[in-house]
């Protein structure tokens, strides 16, 4: 069932901002609280009563089969406790696509809080070439009021408020506004186009530009073998090293505060051959190939870091 209530939709474009509802952009910004994210200053107590309101489990549990079917790789309530992710948090889910973690967030932050999709610059994704056709370039100017649109068709009553935007247009006052970044396999993205473009350092200065004081970043990544070549393991194969995102992040403004074995695969073992997409749910390179597919789908998906960064005051400090 779709909402009644009347929050916003907010969808922040290239050229403009659409409000798709009554309400005006400075009373949305205006009901983000300034504080710092609840996991950083509420009691243990306090956290554990918020949780329990708006407990994951049943919610893990009304997602579709498709998305059940991930859990055994993607370990989503394991991985969402990590980061520290609580109810009335305002949180970006970067690339949402159709919404796999944003449909889990919707509920679980419930009505106090905000989804927030944040798509590529549209500069990045002309370096993709293929796909990435004068076709999809358009389509992607309007991708932030089309997302928005379709997560508010994914929502109900009583859940978050649901807004978009895309790097290279993060507005000034969405500045300190948001408690928690979900960066889930999308580094290697920025990483392979940074030396074409500087985009992962940009997408880091936005992501600091909108996190209060304290708040986080957290990053699943395909997992490169810390001994692999560097330029195999520079994001073009899927796979960069957890050294490198560490160091990365960290020269970015960010403290690294801790890492999460959750979403390992020891049977993903990587060598200069190979590609993340050789594996489920992609199997590109077994589709005429069955012996070689039960291969692949015996390891299942890949070998991944989970990791947890804080904003730090200043970049580089």
């Amino acid at each position: 069932m779709k909402k009644t209530n009347s929050k916003t939709l907010l969808a922040w474009g290239f050229s403009s901002l659409l409000v798709l509802a009554s309400c005006s952009v400075s009373e949305i910004i205006e009901s983000v609280p300034e504080s710092p994210p609840a996991s950083i200053e509420q009691s243990a107590e306090a956290i554990s009563q918020a949780t329990s309101s708006n407990s994951l489990d049943p919610i893990l549990a009304a997602q579709d089969d498709a998305t059940k079917a991930r859990y055994q790789y993607r370990h989503p309530k394991e991985t969402l406790e990590f980061f520290g992710v609580e109810p009335g948090m305002t949180v970006i889910d970067i690339l949402p696509g159709a919404g796999w973690y944003s449909k889990i967030l919707l509920p679980f932050l419930g009505e106090e809080g905000s989804v927030i999709g944040l798509d590529y610059d549209l500069d990045m994704w002309r370096l993709y070439g293929g796909f990435a056709n004068e076709e999809f370039l358009e389509k992607r100017k309007t991708w932030p009021s089309t997302w928005a649109s379709d997560a508010e068709g994914w929502s109900s009553d009583g859940d978050a408020m649901v807004g978009a935007l895309a790097h290279g247009n993060v507005l000034e006052d969405m500045t300190g506004k948001v408690d928690l970044v979900m960066m889930v396999r999308a580094f290697h993205h920025y990483n392979r186009f940074e030396e074409k473009g500087g985009f992962l350092t940009a997408a880091l200065q936005d992501l600091h530009v909108l996190l209060k004081p304290g708040g986080i970043v957290g990053v699943v990544q395909h997992r490169a073998p810390e001994d692999s070549d560097d330029e195999w393991a520079n994001g073009d194969n899927g796979y960069v090293k957890q050294s490198h995102v560490i160091s990365t992040m960290e020269a970015a403004g960010f403290k690294f505060i801790g890492s999460s074995e959750v979403n390992a695969n020891p049977k993903d073992q990587p060598t200069k051959e190979d590609f993340v997409w050789r594996l489920p749910p992609v199997l590109s390179s077994s589709r005429e190939d069955p012996e070689l597919r039960a291969q692949m789908i015996a390891i299942g998906e890949t070998d991944r870091m989970t990791l947890k960064f804080v904003k730090i005051s200043a970049q580089g400090n």
